[in-house]
Formats: C-alpha cells, sequence, structure tokens
C-alpha cells in the first residue's frame, strides 16, 4: 500500500493510523531477528505519533501530508531525545539534544517514527558489514548483503517493517542498497535538501534522501523535505515544485542518454547488462528516443571520490577525540594517549583506513597532488554530465555492476568492494540527482536497479521518467520467491 492509498483509508476510517503502526510494529518483531535493519525501536513513541494523528482525525483537523505514514530513519541522522549512534561505538551512547531539520520536517508532516536503522559505520560502506553493532541482512536472501551504507533503510522497506525511510548518499549509499533490496532509492540534487542534523562523513557529497516501495511515495517524501532552511549554509534556496504532479506529464518524446562508459565495464554482470537495456526498450516503446552518450571521466570518478571522501571524512571526524564527547578511552596516562587510545578503541577499522587516506591526502607536500588534483578531475566530471545533457533529457545506467552480493565475499579487499559504487559515485561527484528502481531480477532471484540521472534541480524530470517506467514494467508483478519478503 502506498502513502496516497493509506491516506485515503486514513480518511475514509478504514484502517486508524494506530493500526497501520500496530502492523509494521509486528512485522519488526517477526523480521528483525533475522534481518537486523533496526538499531533502535521507538514503538512507545510510533504508538503515541500515530494515536494523535488519529485524535486530531476525530476531532475534524486537517490531514497533514504525510499523516500516519510509519517510517525508519537511518541512525546518522539526529533524532532529539533518541541515540543517534552512526553504527559506531564512537557515538554509542550519544543522545542528540536536537532534530535534524529533515526528520523535524516528518514528524510536522505527521510521519510516525518507527526506530533508527542500521549501517555501514559512520556511512563509510556498501554493505552495513563495518556497523560495530553488526550487518543487517537482505530479505531477499538473509545470506547476502543489503548494500550500504543505508543497508538498514533499504532492507526495513523491502522487508515490509517500514512503509518508508530516510538514509543519506554519499557515492551511493540510498542507490545502492535500493538496487540490492529491490526498492526505489532516491538522492535529490546536492544542497536541495538540508543537511543539518547529519551526522558528516563528506561534506560536499553527503544528501539526505528517502527509500520507498514506488517512484511516488520517494516524491511524496521528497516533497516534505526539500526545501531551503538558514542553518545550513549549502542548502540551495530555491522554490520546491510540486513533484507528484510531474509524475502526470507524459514522456513521449525525451531523449534518454544511455551511458556508453557503464556498458563497457569489465564487471558488469550480463543479467544486470541485459536487464538495464530491457528497460531501455520498455522506454523506448513509451515514445522515448534512446541515444548513446559518452562521459570520457566517467570512469574516473571512483579513483576521485576516494581522495576527496576521506580527505572531507578526516576533517569531520577529527572531532571525536575523546574530550567533548562520544567514547572516552579510560585507560590512559597524558592527553595525547587518551586521544590516541579513544580514537584506537572507538572506529572500527573501516573509519580508521579512510582517516589515514584522507590525512595523507591533505598533508603538507602531497595536497597538490593528491587533493588539489582529484578537485580538478571533478570539475571534469561535471563539465561531461553538462556536455551529456545539451542532447538528451535523462541519463541511463544500472546502479551497481551485480546484484547483491554473499557477507564476506569482499572481506579481504577493501578496493573490490569499493567497485560496488564505481555506477553511483559520477552523480554525487556532479552534484547531480538520480534514482534507482527496480528492473529485474537476476537467476538468483535477487533484484536488479536501474539508475536514471538528470541535470540540477531537475527531479521533476527525473521522477516522471522513473513512474513512467514503473507503471509500464510493473517489475515486481513478476518477482520470484523471497525468503522473506512477502
Amino acid at each position: 500500500m502506498g502513502i496516497a492509498e493509506w491516506r485515503q483509508q486514513l480518511q475514509s476510517k478504514e484502517l486508524s493510523a494506530r493500526e497501520l503502526t500496530d502492523h509494521h510494529l509486528a512485522r519488526i518483531t517477526a523480521l528483525d531477528p533475522t534481518v537486523h535493519a533496526f538499531l533502535e525501536v521507538t514503538a512507545e513513541r510510533a504508538r503515541a505519533d500515530a494515536d494523535r494523528i488519529d485524535a486530531g482525525l476525530a476531532a475534524g483537523e486537517p490531514l497533514p501530508p504525510l499523516a500516519g505514514v510509519p517510517l525508519a530513519i537511518k541512525d546518522n541522522l539526529c533524532t532529539k531525545g533518541i541515540r543517534t549512534t552512526c553504527s559506531s561505538r564512537m557515538l554509542e551512547n550519544f543522545v542528540p539534544p536536537y532534530e535534524s531539520t529533515v526528520t523535524e520536517r516528518l514528524w510536522q508532516a505527521g510521519a510516525v517514527l518507527l526506530g533508527k536503522t542500521n549501517l555501514d559505520e559512520f556511512a563509510m560502506g556498501s554493505s552495513t558489514e563495518t556497523s560495530a553493532f553488526g550487518p543487517s541482512r537482505n530479505p531477499w536472501d538473509p545470506e547476502r548483503v543489503p548494500g550500504g551504507s543505508s543497508g538498514g533503510s533499504a532492507s526495513a522497506v523491502a522487508a515490509g517493517e517500514a512503509m518508508a525511510a530516510l538514509g543519506s548518499d554519499t557515492g551511493g549509499s540510498i542507490r545502492q542498497p535500493a538496487s540490492f533490496c529491490g526498492v526505489v532509492g532516491l538522492k535529490p540534487t546536492y544542497g536541495r535538501v538540508s543537511r543539518w542534523g547529519l551526522v558528516a562523513f563528506a561534506s560536499s557529497l553527503d544528501q539526505v534522501g528517502p527509500f520507498s516501495t514506488s517512484v511516488a511515495d520517494a516524491a511524496a517524501l521528497l516533497q516534505v523535505i526539500a526545501g531551503a532552511d538558514p542553518r545550513d549554509g549549502t542548502c540551495l534556496d530555491v522554490p520546491v515544485p510540486d513533484y507528484t504532479a510531474a509524475l502526470q506529464q507524459p514522456v513521449a518524446g525525451l531523449r534518454v542518454g544511455l551511458i556508453k562508459e557503464c556498458f563497457e565495464q569489465d564487471g558488469l554482470a550480463p543479467e544486470v547488462a541485459a536487464a538495464v537495456m530491457a528497460a531501455a526498450d520498455q522506454l523506448q516503446a513509451l515514445g522515448c528516443e534512446l541515444v548513446d552518450v559518452s562521459c570520457p571521466r566517467f570512469n574516473d570518478g571512483i579513483a576521485t571520490y576516494y581522495v576527496i571522501a576521506p580527505s572531507e571524512a578526516s576533517a569531520n571526524l577529527a572531532r571525536y577525540d575523546g574530550v567533548k564527547y562520544g567514547y572516552r578511552s579510560e585507560q590512559a596516562g597524558s592527553l595525547a594517549e587518551m586521544t590516541a587510545r579513544s580514537r584506537t578503541e572507538g572506529f572500527g577499522e573501516e573509519v580508521q583506513r579512510r582517516i589515514l587516506i584522507g590525512t595523507y591526502a591533505l598533508s603538507a607536500g602531497y595536497m597538490d597532488a593528491y587533493y588539489k588534483k582529484a578537485q580538478q578531475v571533478r570539475t571534469l566530471i561535471r563539465r561531461d554530465f553538462d556536455r551529456a545533457f545539451e542532447g538528451v533529457d535523462v541519463l541511463l545506467s544500472p546502479t551497481a555492476p551485480t546484484t547483491a552480493f554473499r557477507f564476506g565475499a569482499h572481506a579481504d579487499d577493501p578496493l573490490a568492494m569499493y567497485l560496488a559504487d564505481l555506477l553511483t559515485i559520477p552523480a554525487n561527484m556532479a552534484g547531480l540527482p538520480a534514482i534507482s528502481l527496480p528492473c529485474g531480477f537476476d537467476s538468483a532471484g535477487l533484484p536488479i536497479g536501474l539508475q536514471l540521472i538528470t541535470g540540477v534541480l531537475q527531479e521533476p524530470r527525473l521522477l516522471q521518467v522513473a513512474h513512467h517506467y514503473e507503471l509500464a514494467a510493473r517489475v515486481m508483478d513478476s518477482r520470484p520467491e523471497a525468503a522473506l519478503v512477502a
């Protein structure tokens, strides 16, 4: 049931907000011991939120746009009075005294908080395996990863434990898990959604966005969380269009560009390539024109990202020193030793690795050779996209080179893990909006994701094309048997 259908049922009193909330809480109780999507379930808060919606409806008050919608929130978004851990020992007991802008807007719109979801530690990873509290599992096959870093949010939506969820995307951390878990994941234009209250990983790349089971629901969530925020200097002060109305615009005549470099990857699974090309054919059948385009520096995105993102992480995570807040080692005889021990014991291996890479790239004698050069390549990547959009309206590619891999598959090879984000990173480097939605299944019955990318602030066009494809393809009508997804 989507948000629009739920709203009709609530309005007609066929179903109460409390009943819908209890349904999802029961689903969490039944499935989350296996899925481990949640780090904390706020059942008491959820029921109180739902009861307020029901009481308001009974009193004749107008329904807010997300009235009674049960949501899960990635645990790197600050929630006042509720632990925000970033799946790290460093913040295991941190309770924010303030609410992030995006979650504040959700509660004002009537949404119900089910709980906080698991992630790779400080959003650094592609599988949730770096979480200090254990990995989440893919509802389609619990022996496989749900993707990352927003794996908990993706698996919660895929398993029906939440109607929708929020995640954050630095290099593909919404779209890649959406692809692995067979749900919709949207990364808005950089600056379209406030980052105030999002625990920073890489400040020039991070962006908050929704997970949902349909494009229409993603549009409804974006409608609420988008918009200017004076507390975030990077948030764009531009009007927010009607994203839901944009879904109804016809797609006939639009030009869809197939990014040549994406289909020439050595690691691209044949089944993934075939499903994505079939999706392109479906858009052509809807009246779109397919055009081959080239983004020559597309494949340079991953190397560029792994200089810029760790550099920004090194600076952002310097605040966790055992002094102001967060984990503090008690086994130290001096301030310097306490800081070193706190960071060594509080951060996991992957976070430490990225801090060291970033610190090296920013160090004297190397900054020009690495960080400055990476920023120059980032500009070239953005110019490639600008040229591509001179001839097309939307770009199309696979979301990930493969479907969900097994736990431990890349345990001894961090570089192989990094390649899981090969196709999603360039959109972050250019600050562009992008969406992943299901386009088929592989021979193991695992979902395959289609990625669409548009120009800056072109979310209406992005959602329009994705919505028409979703309605025409009806991918989930032919989904195979799955372990937990009913």
